[in-house]
C-alpha cells in the first residue's frame, strides 16, 4: 500500500510517515495543496490522508480534485474540528473516513487497512498462489503450511508480486509501490530485498527473475526460477 500524507505540520507529517513505515506502508508527504496535486499527478497512491486545513489549495479542494479525477482513491480526512457539521461537510465533499486530531497511530493504520480492503473488495483478503498463503491484515505468510518470518519490506515486496498472480513486475514498479518517493531510483535495494526474500521462502525458488524485465512468482516452482 502506498499513501499520500497531506499535512502542513512537519512534525506530525513525519510522525505519521514513520509510523506507517513500521507497518510496511509506504508514504509520501505533501505540506500544501499544490504539492499534493503535483504528487497525485505523477504517482499512483492507494489512499490519501488529507488534512483539511492546509495552505492552498485547501484540503477540501484537493479532495474535490481527487473525486473529480474518477480514480476512486479513498480519502481519510484529518482535522482538529470535531463538530458534526464539519464532519458532514467532509463526507459531502467526498471523504471516505474522518479522524479527529489528536489520534492514535494504531487507529489510523486500522482505518487505512479497512479502506484498502474495501477498495479491493473483489480480491480475497487472504491471497493464495503457488503454495503461498499471504494474509495482508495479519501480515503473515505461509508456504505449504510453514510459517515464513519476513521483514516489513520483504512482506511489502511479496504482497505486490502475489497480487500480480504470476505476472512480471519491474524493479521500478516494486520500488514505486513498496518504497516511497525518497528511494533512490538507482539503488540496488530491490535486488537485495528480492534475493533475501527468495531465500526466506526457501527452495524450490518461488520468485523468478525475468532478465531485463523484472520479477514474478513462479507458479510452477519445480521448474526452477532463475535467481538474481
Amino acid at each position: 500500500m502506498r499513501v499520500l500524507i497531506v499535512e502542513d505540520e512537519p512534525y506530525l507529517a513525519d510522525a505519521i510517515r514513520d509510523g506507517l513505515r513500521l507497518e510496511a506502508i509506504a508514504a509520501d508527504i505533501a505540506g500544501d495543496g499544490g504539492t499534493a496535486l503535483e504528487l497525485l499527478s505523477i504517482n499512483d497512491y492507494d489512499i490519501a490522508v488529507l488534512d483539511r486545513d492546509i495552505p492552498g489549495p485547501s484540503g477540501d479542494e484537493v479532495a474535490e480534485r481527487i473525486v473529480a479525477s474518477g480514480s476512486g482513491m479513498p480519502i481519510i480526512m484529518l482535522t482538529a474540528a470535531d463538530r458534526l457539521d464539519d464532519k458532514a461537510t467532509g463526507f459531502e465533499i467526498g471523504a471516505d473516513d474522518y479522524l479527529t486530531k489528536p489520534f492514535e497511530m494504531r487507529e489510523l493504520v486500522l482505518r487505512l487497512r479497512a479502506l484498502d480492503r474495501r477498495r479491493a473488495h473483489t480480491r480475497p483478503p487472504v491471497r493464495e498462489l503457488a503454495g503461498l498463503r499471504l494474509d495482508p491484515f495479519r501480515r503473515e505468510v505461509y508456504r505449504d503450511g510453514r510459517y515464513v518470518a519476513l521483514t516489513r519490506k520483504q512482506f511489502a515486496v511479496l504482497e505486490v508480486l502475489v497480487e500480480a498472480e504470476g505476472g512480471v513486475i519491474s524493479a521500478e514498479e516494486l520500488l514505486e509501490r513498496a518504497w516511497d518517493e525518497n528511494a533512490d531510483p538507482f539503488t540496488n535495494a530491490v535486488r537485495i530485498t528480492v534475493s533475501a526474500l527468495r531465500k526466506r521462502l526457501g527452495e524450490p525458488w518461488l520468485i523468478a527473475t525475468v532478465p531485463g524485465v523484472g520479477y514474478r512468482i513462479d507458479t510452477a516452482p519445480d521448474a526452477g526460477g532463475r535467481s538474481g
